[in-house]
């Protein structure tokens, strides 16, 4: 979801190799993009002038949304990537990848990447920057969620283990709380973690 011109616009990746862009107001079709594989993921940067477009292949694209042409290409994942997510300052782009890593691209640039993130199990489903573009969330499929300190160039981290699918997680707009959303069929819930100011989110309280 993002704004432009004053119009509040959602943008939708799919599986049929598609990125379409609507006007929520009206639910009208203001652009179908086809890319040559399936996509996987589409991120918005905060300003909306560029898209991350992220599929079946090792390569992402950083895409134009008036034109829906790539402008750029982070190279680097070994395996097809799932996620995505733009730190607040726009200048940061991080990708998720089934290859177990999620990787961090300076958009003025893509020659190669930042820093590589490492998982424990599988792929990278789920990309999170906290409002304050204080802290950065990765999601693996199941049981492992790592927090990564952007102020210390993401060399300082946390691990929440857990048993569990994982649905999705969100940072609160205070970046007070973080949540984890549980979708295992016996164990499923909301988990909500609180922050201490001296570490990271450490409490769990539910």
């Amino acid at each position: 979801m993002y704004i432009f011109s004053g119009s509040r616009r959602l943008v939708v990746a799919n599986n049929d190799c598609s990125v379409r862009i609507f006007d929520t107001k009206y639910f009208d079709l203001l652009n179908h993009y086809v890319f040559p594989w399936s996509v996987n993921s589409v991120s918005v940067n905060p300003d909306g002038t560029l898209f991350a477009v992220l599929g079946d292949h090792e390569d992402g694209l950083v895409v134009d949304p008036k034109c829906g042409k790539p402008i750029g290409k982070v190279r680097g994942h070994l395996d097809y990537s799932f996620s995505s997510a733009w730190h607040p300052d726009g200048n940061i782009l991080a990708t998720g990848s089934q290859d177990t890593t999620c990787r961090l691209w300076d958009i003025r640039n893509l020659s190669q990447s930042l820093a590589v993130l490492g998982g424990r199990l599988g792929s990278i489903r789920c990309i999170k920057f906290s409002s304050d573009g204080r802290f950065l969330a990765t999601a693996e499929p199941i049981d492992f969620v790592h927090i990564y300190d952007c102020f210390a160039d993401y060399g300082k981290s946390h691990e929440i283990d857990f048993f569990g699918e994982i649905a999705g997680l969100s940072f609160s707009p205070d970046t007070e709380a973080f949540y984890i959303g549980v979708a295992d069929q016996t164990y499923g819930g909301l988990m909500e973690f609180k922050r201490r100011h001296q570490h990271h989110y450490l409490n769990c309280l539910w």
